[in-house]
């Protein structure tokens, strides 16, 4: 009863402050004490009540890193976008701040000038001239749909917001153009804009449109890059000194190629960014420390279902990307932070045993939060299945096939790949989710299930004959929000 008394005033505080007008918000953040309902997510990220989806405006500054997020206020559906705000010191634990942009022209249509997708940026350079004292201002582009793009801006590290006085920076018009990705650009000393358009207002000229400006204010047409749907991303990696460009769109397909400022120049196919059915709107965050060289990136999990929760969907646990040549192609590799270890109880391990058709490793660790790590030589064996939530009716089986190299879970087929026979992955497992990682993180399968409540046994069976394993970890996690 404490439990649900203590959720039940979160609740309504933040309700609250989601329904007040920007000029009555409360500036004071949301603390949420206690988040147990049976498909809640543990140590992903999800808000207390009604629906959210793409992750916006990813962004760090003076210790916090920023996520906005696409929110609805009025309900647990999508509709009515406005910015929900949430900051983390750590990528792990978040705190809830007051919804941070409204839709525009005081707009109550479940679409028209809502606030639709965007990113943000520091502007250190003052390039807006809306800096107070000597904290750097926030600033954040945003699809006012069907009202054209926009930006808004903060001087108190994002507790209030500003919508700019001379909106907007590009206006309304005919091609769908939508969800701004803004970044600053060294070698040109300009901003570019990434933003999903239709040139002509055709379904076969979608793509990503380059935008390019000296003040954040006026922006001028560069290139255009087909092929891409909705929320573009496009940032800079390097592998061996050597620095390349990732165009990604709204599903995580991306090329890798080379940028210029003005124009991205593609040096491969698209390529696939996610096997999963629940995955959508990746955006990596801007403005990272000068001493942590890593590009960390966040995503929806787009459609999940969520029986009888206050709260509809949630984002992918934060990942780190790289390069990684692999059979001399360049591919992009995802691995779940290594801040996950903080939240490890129980840790189980194996090394170098030997398991056939009657065994099963597996069979003493009960729960419903892991992060697992596989390392395995294939002696005879056609396929292992790692079955979670188990119960007297079954459970979830994640399937890995040595004999077709396929990974299958939730309907869903990923290539799974071996060197000298040797095969690798990782996976973490919250209560409604669970995102596989293989082949160096270049395959990635991000799916949303829905388990029984009850179920919390766990098998490891192989079928066909016989597996090394080399190393399994089983690590049991604990919720973020004790």
């Amino acid at each position: 009863m404490r439990i649900f008394l203590i959720f039940l005033l979160t609740t309504i505080v933040f309700l609250e402050c989601s329904r007040k007008a920007p000029e009555e918000q409360k500036t004071e953040a949301v603390s949420v004490t206690a988040f147990h309902e049976d498909y809640r997510p543990q140590f992903h990220f999800s808000t207390p009540i009604n629906w959210h989806n793409d992750p916006n405006g990813l962004m760090y500054y003076d210790g916090e890193y920023h996520m906005f997020y696409q929110y609805n206020p009025n309900g647990n559906e999508w509709g009515y976008m406005h910015w929900g705000h949430a900051i983390t010191k750590d990528l792990l634990h978040w705190e809830y701040l007051p919804i941070a942009i409204y839709p525009d022209s005081s707009s109550t249509d479940i679409r028209k000038c809502t606030a639709w997708s965007g990113s943000g940026l520091v502007d250190w350079k003052n390039t807006l001239g809306k800096q107070v004292g000597s904290v750097h201002t926030l600033v954040v582009f945003y699809t006012s749909q069907q009202c054209g793009q926009r930006c808004a801006y903060s001087t108190d590290k994002g507790r209030t917001w500003t919508k700019f006085e001379g909106n907007p920076i590009i206006p309304f018009s005919n091609d769908e153009a939508r969800d701004p990705y803004v970044r600053w650009y060294e070698p040109s000393n300009s901003y570019f804009m990434a933003i999903f358009r239709k040139p002509g207002n055709e379904r076969s000229t979608q793509g990503i449109s380059i935008y390019t400006s000296d003040n954040l204010v006026n922006w001028n047409l560069k290139s255009h890059v087909e092929g891409f749907f909705e929320v573009p991303g496009l940032y800079e990696l390097s592998i061996d000194q050597t620095k390349k460009w990732v165009m990604s769109g709204g599903n995580g397909d991306y090329m890798i190629g080379a940028f210029d400022g003005a124009q991205f120049h593609p040096e491969t196919t698209i390529l696939k960014g996610d096997y999963g059915k629940n995955y959508w709107a990746p955006q990596t965050f801007n403005d990272m420390p000068a001493e942590d060289n890593r590009t960390i990136q966040i995503a929806w999990m787009r459609d999940g279902v969520y029986p009888g929760m206050p709260f509809n969907q949630q984002m992918t646990f934060p990942v780190e990307l790289s390069l990684v040549n692999v059979n001399n192609s360049l591919l992009l590799s995802k691995k779940p932070l290594s801040a996950i270890a903080t939240l490890y109880t129980n840790s189980y391990s194996w090394e170098n045993e030997t398991i056939s058709e009657s065994d099963n490793l597996l069979q003493d660790i009960e729960g419903e939060l892991f992060h697992i790590k596989a390392s395995l030589t294939n002696i005879d064996a056609n396929n292992i299945v790692l079955t979670i939530r188990k119960g007297e009716e079954g459970g979830n089986d994640i399937s890995f096939n040595l004999k077709e190299k396929t990974i299958e879970f939730n309907n869903q087929t990923g290539p799974f790949l071996n060197q000298n026979n040797i095969w690798d992955f990782e996976m973490i497992i919250d209560r409604a989710s669970v995102e596989v990682f293989a082949n160096s993180g270049t395959m990635v399968m991000t799916n949303n299930f829905t388990p029984n409540p009850e179920n919390v046994e766990m098998e490891l069976n192989v079928s066909g004959g016989k597996v090394k394993i080399n190393s399994l970890e089983v690590h049991k996690l604990k919720s973020i929000w004790e």
